[in-house]
């Protein structure tokens, strides 16, 4: 605030610019202002238009001296003046008047700022002009000026000063900062170091605010070294500046190693270091520190240290602590509070339930847009759109980030049309497009995947000038993938520079090459960049190319990804630890899945879902259920993904354990909340039918609230095919064909069941009904991995560069495995064929052909792993199982159930997948 003017004698005084125009209750500047005129002290309900600089001139008002905390009035008579009596300093007869008529034009130059009014604060830069040099007016003008937003008439302010001070460069610093003008705050930090004037803890926050804002750390090394030589590192204000600034370049072990070298902290100090662990997804050390903050230092929280805690719980799922960080906030009085209102919303949306999310913002006394925004968002991942858009209707006001947030939220709920229709209206009500918004419509292409749509939407973001931007660039190949123009995507690819961030873009594409069922483009796009060293494996990548390695299932490559994850630190990061636990689980090593999962520094629902994934996918069900039961132990809110495959768990269990299982299923909707999904129905439906209860499973399924989708009916099916029941499977596959008459699936699926049961006659009516329809089966393929190359293979395949050695040893294999005991299952194979041919159709099969390749390059003792495309048949099955026998050797295979691993004759599926 403004002082009084102290006397010659006296040290100077120097304030942070700012600080000349702060102000807060009762010391209102709209009260003062009603004094100068005259008027009741009650301020009106709305705020009048300031009344010109001439009107001061006709009227009296009361002297205000400003003392060095507040401003006082005084309201003796000798003291009223008019504004005329302050055109000239020498009209005053003593020093009083002249100090007076400063203490004046210090007060309007608040006014204008609180008011917002340029008119009077010119008029007061004209008034300072008759003086003598004055620093500190010229510092306070220089400061209204940056607050009314004119920083051009600030800087010739400051250009005008005859001696400017440390204060003068410090506010211009902040000024050009705050309105982007990086490079000039940069320059003049320097100038002034030149000048021979020695920067304050003012100005070092200043300029360590523009690295912030530029992340550069170079410069920010360099000013920490000032500070240090000019004795500011024990400021706590100086402290909390670098700190950040190291936070923001993601430089943790520095943060942490001011922050423990700092002689005073303050709650900023704590609130800094508190985020920056939060940030690297230390969630644990968060809530250490703050037990520390409170113990050792006896700091009291706010409002921004609880809004950090209640994101690391929702970030590490803790809904216990979320609760305690709720009740804390109670208990202190911060839980009205907007930021930690806006938090628990955040929380709660994570870890609760709707119904507690709705009564948060029902609740609230005072809502923002922040707040409107995260009830969007909220509803939206709690599936409810229509509640979403509603909430969306009734804003008062919106940005671009409620419209982001509602697309968002659209395509995330599979909603591609009304996220399209969004953006249209967005368009036509010229609101701001930015990349966020453009990637999002993008998306909604992609869900769309009609081709001619997303050429318009293409053809409008090269026109509105964004084809040059990376983020972009990466969202069209995307959609492009997705939309069945890879021939586009390809073209954008090559035209792309490759010193331009090419990396994002490489990445795009490996990910469509792998969505579209191209892995070994997508793995070869990889090889070539890292080849080529045009492509930067970070956090996204890795995660890309984590999950296409574990869609093949190569191992050696995970590995190395693993490696290179660990190395770089990456493993802090949720989604690349999440990725390397999905990835070693689908390569035959859920030791490694399990170690990784124990070792990531905190998890969310998706990484316990992956670890129940992988305990599923090999069949190890009653590890599954012990999972299950540590996330309910440490209070994990499981999702509607969860239960799927909780459910789908007991299908593996090594006893029957079906009574608990359907307990759990009708235990979903009023103790968990969650409304049973066509997902969980089918997951039920199949454990009933691996058990052998088929009519109960058909039962449950004409019991659904919904009409049931072919996922659950094919579930059944499947189910009859294990037992062999064609009685039921009968009625199923009348069902099936009704919803998906489309699907080659389908009628693959009911011709085996006819064939198994021995009844060719309706085997060849679906198959001749099939090719008349013009469907064509899914082509079955198996593949090894042999020095980081995909060896694939086809049945009766002769591509393969080896296929003469490898056709050589099948044979000697199959004359081995017949002595052995081996019997051909001939019941798959068309009953119009010789037998002699039925043989030869069945022993060159996709499987065989690939563990015959794995035998002949991997040295004896060392296992063989196969992965395939489809369900793996009867005859390959009980093939590999006396393959085992008379190699010794063990053999895993991946097919669409899940694993096999054949040792010694028999297989971990005990013959039911």
């Amino acid at each position: 605030m403004a002082t009084a003017i102290q006397p010659a004698a006296a040290a100077p005084y120097y304030s942070f610019p700012h600080s000349l125009f702060s102000f807060s209750p009762p010391h209102n500047p709209f009260f003062h202002f009603t004094l100068i005129l005259g008027t009741p002290r009650r301020p009106p309900q709305r705020q009048p238009d300031f009344p010109s600089f001439s009107f001061f001139k006709r009227r009296p008002y009361q002297q205000l001296h400003f003392s060095s905390y507040a401003m006082q009035s005084l309201s003796s008579p000798k003291s009223r003046l008019t504004l005329e009596s302050f055109t000239e300093p020498s009209s005053f007869p003593g020093n009083g008047e002249a100090t007076s008529f400063i203490d004046g034009l210090f007060y309007l130059l608040r006014l204008s700022t609180c008011f917002g009014h340029v008119q009077l604060a010119r008029a007061v830069h004209a008034c300072i002009l008759k003086l003598e040099e004055h620093t500190r007016l010229g510092n306070a003008l220089i400061a209204a000026y940056l607050k009314l937003g004119l920083v051009s008439d600030a800087y010739s302010v400051f250009v005008g000063l005859p001696c400017p001070n440390v204060v003068s460069y410090t506010a211009l610093i902040s000024g050009f900062s705050k309105s982007n003008r990086v490079d000039e705050s940069v320059e003049l930090f320097f100038r002034m170091r030149e000048s021979g004037i020695e920067p304050n803890e003012y100005s070092f926050v200043a300029i360590l605010t523009v690295c912030i804002r530029i992340l550069e750390l170079q410069l920010g090394f360099q000013v920490h070294a000032t500070v240090i030589k000019l004795g500011y590192v024990d400021s706590a204000f100086v402290s909390n500046a670098l700190m950040g600034l190291y936070s923001k370049c993601g430089c943790l072990d520095l943060v942490l190693k001011l922050f423990g070298e700092m002689p005073n902290r303050d709650t900023t100090s704590w609130n800094t270091v508190i985020s920056s662990v939060v940030k690297a997804y230390m969630y644990d050390e968060a809530f250490q520190l703050f037990d520390d903050m409170r113990r050792n230092d006896r700091l009291r929280d706010d409002d921004f240290t609880l809004s950090i805690l209640l994101t690391a719980c929702a970030g590490s799922a803790a809904v216990t602590k979320g609760q305690e960080v709720h009740a804390h906030a109670i208990k202190v009085g911060l839980e009205a509070d907007l930021s930690v209102s806006n938090s628990l919303i955040g929380f709660y949306t994570e870890c609760g339930s709707v119904k507690e999310v709705t009564a948060l913002f029902e609740k609230m006394p005072v809502r923002d847009i922040i707040t409107w925004t995260a009830m969007i968002t909220a509803y939206m991942d709690f599936g409810l759109v229509d509640l979403a858009v509603e909430m969306f209707d009734k804003m008062p006001e919106r940005n671009s980030f409620s419209y982001n947030a509602l697309m968002a939220g659209l395509c995330q709920n599979g909603e591609g049309s009304r996220a399209l229709e969004l953006f249209v209206n967005m368009v036509k009500e010229s609101a701001e497009l930015t990349e966020f918004t453009l990637t999002s419509v993008l998306n909604a292409c992609g869900l769309l995947m009609d081709s001619k749509i997303s050429g318009q939407i293409h053809g409008f973001i090269l026109k509105i000038g964004y084809g040059s931007n990376a983020f972009i660039e990466a969202a069209l190949l995307d959609m492009c993938t997705r939309c069945d123009r890879l021939a586009d995507a390809t073209k954008m690819f090559t035209r792309w520079p490759l010193d331009k961030e090419s990396s994002m873009i490489r990445t795009s594409l490996i990910c469509g090459y792998a969505r579209k069922g191209w892995p070994d483009e997508a793995l070869s796009l990889f090889n070539i960049s890292q080849s080529e060293g045009t492509m930067v494996v970070d956090e996204v990548a890795s995660t890309s190319v984590l999950g296409l390695c574990g869609t093949l299932g190569c191992h050696h490559m995970g590995k190395q990804i693993h490696c290179h994850a660990l190395k770089s630190g990456f493993l802090s990061d949720l989604r690349v630890g999440n990725a390397i636990v999905s990835m070693y689980s689908k390569c035959w090593n859920m030791d490694d899945a399990i170690k990784i999962f124990n070792h990531i520094p905190t998890h969310d629902t998706v990484s316990w879902n992956g670890l129940l994934a992988g305990h599923i996918l090999h069949r190890q069900g009653d590890e599954a259920l012990v999972v299950w039961s540590k996330m309910k132990k440490i209070g994990m809110k499981p999702d509607e993904v969860t239960f799927v495959l909780i459910i789908s768990a007991y299908r593996t269990t090594n006893s029957n354990l079906v009574h608990e299982c359907r307990s759990l299923f009708l235990s979903l909707k009023n103790i968990y909340g969650i409304e049973p999904t066509a997902e969980h129905y089918a997951s039920f439906v199949g454990v009933l039918g691996y058990w052998g209860l088929l009519e109960e499973a058909e039962e449950v399924i004409n019991k659904m609230p919904f009409e049931p989708g072919a996922s659950v009916w094919r579930a059944l099916l499947d189910s009859c095919r294990i037992r062999l029941n064609t009685t039921i499977g009968k009625r199923v596959v009348k069902r099936i064909l009704a919803v998906e008459p489309k699907d080659p699936s389908t009628y693959i699926l009911v011709s085996n069941l006819y064939s198994a049961s021995g009844r060719w006659h309706c085997s060849d009516m679906i198959r001749t009904d099939m090719r008349e329809r013009g469907f064509r089966k899914r082509p079955g393929r198996s593949w090894i991995i042999y020095k980081n190359k995909i060896h694939s293979f086809y049945a009766r395949d002769k591509s393969h560069p080896q296929s003469k050695d490898i056709y050589s040893g099948l044979e000697i294999l199959i004359v081995e495995c017949l002595k052995s005991g081996y019997v051909p299952d001939t019941s798959f194979v068309l009953h119009e064929a010789e037998e002699h041919q039925k043989k030869d159709f069945l022993f060159y099969h996709s499987a065989k052909l690939a563990a015959t390749y794995g035998l002949l390059m991997t040295r004896p003792g060392k296992p063989i792993r196969i992965v395939k495309n489809i369900l793996l048949c009867g005859d390959c099955h009980t093939f590999l199982k006396h393959v085992s026998v008379v190699t010794k050797r063990e053999i895993f295979l991946r097919d669409s159930s899940g694993f096999h691993c054949f040792s010694g004759g028999h297989c971990s599926c005990k013959d039911y997948w």
